[in-house]
């Protein structure tokens, strides 16, 4: 009796363990089959136009030329100043959280309050950008003699701020908390203020992990679809100005997937989702080595 129930507990100790291995499998083809079967289907475009696609500058469906330059470097302006933007909210927040209000109903309400940020769908900041930033951007165009869109690169970059702050806020926050009290101790007994103590131990002890997040929250930018898609003009001439009309790889093929009626455009579609998906992994697996870095490094 005693061994039969030792066998059934190896049969479900053994069943457990391959369940968590097969999911992981899984997980590994998803990956996997999404990569391939992009490029699989973004092959025409690969063959016809080569390395070509991604210098191109002309993007015509009736003549079927197709570059994706314009698209890459607004993705890249937009997220970048989106970044610049979002940067000194986002540390500000997790020093307030992490040194000034560190328990209490004030870190609760301001805890909250940044998570509920992250929580909010896309299509409300872009209906918010529509409303809010569109008229005053439209005001500093008019101001300086510029033509009034209202729409476009920094509209755009300043809804992409607004929505990542919570993503860099979070992980600085985590980051920050995670400094030893014992180097904050040692600072304040050598007669440093707690300013001090924030610029010269906190800050510097935490850099990796702040650039981190930082990197994280771009991966997080430059896959931004709806908000963008609404605000940023979705034009296909590379912009000469922040308040020009652009576009970024997300929203072109938010708006003109449904509209792709040859297999050629279709596949340039697909192709600016590999393309998408090769930078956005690229930026999430630098960002996950430096947090592991600095894990490591805190250990």
């Amino acid at each position: 009796m005693m061994l039969k129930k030792k066998n059934i507990k190896i049969n479900g100790d053994t069943i457990f363990k391959y369940a968590i291995g097969s999911s992981v499998v899984v997980l590994i083809m998803l990956i996997v089959g999404i990569f391939v079967s992009l490029i699989v289907y973004s092959y025409p475009t690969i063959a016809k136009f080569g390395f070509g696609f991604i210098s191109g500058h002309t993007w015509d469906p009736v003549t079927e030329e197709f570059g994706a330059y314009p698209f890459l470097i607004g993705t890249l302006i937009t997220s970048f100043i989106a970044l610049i933007l979002s940067f000194p909210v986002s540390i500000m927040i997790s020093i307030l959280l992490s040194e000034y209000l560190k328990s209490g109903v004030i870190h609760n309400y301001v805890k909250s309050s940044v998570e509920l940020l992250a929580g909010i769908p896309s299509i409300i900041y872009g209906f918010w950008g529509l409303f809010i930033f569109v008229p005053v951007v439209r005001e500093v165009q008019m101001y300086f003699g510029i033509t009034p869109y209202g729409i476009g690169i920094l509209t755009a970059s300043l809804i992409l701020s607004v929505m990542i702050i919570p993503y860099s806020a979070t992980i600085a926050y985590e980051v920050i908390s995670l400094t030893p009290s014992e180097i904050k101790e040692a600072a304040y007994s050598l007669g440093a203020t707690h300013f001090e103590v924030i610029r010269k131990v906190i800050l510097p002890y935490s850099s990796s992990g702040i650039v981190a997040g930082v990197l994280l929250s771009l991966g997080r930018a430059l896959g931004e679809t709806m908000a963008v898609t609404m605000v940023i003009g979705n034009s296909h001439i590379l912009p000469d100005t922040l308040f020009a009309p652009g576009n970024t790889m997300a929203s072109v093929i938010a708006n003109e997937f449904t509209e792709a009626t040859s297999d050629v455009y279709l596949s340039a579609l697909i192709e600016i989702g590999l393309l998408l998906m090769i930078v956005t992994a690229f930026i999430n697996v630098v960002g996950k080595m430096i947090i592991k870095k600095f894990s490591v490094g805190m250990s």
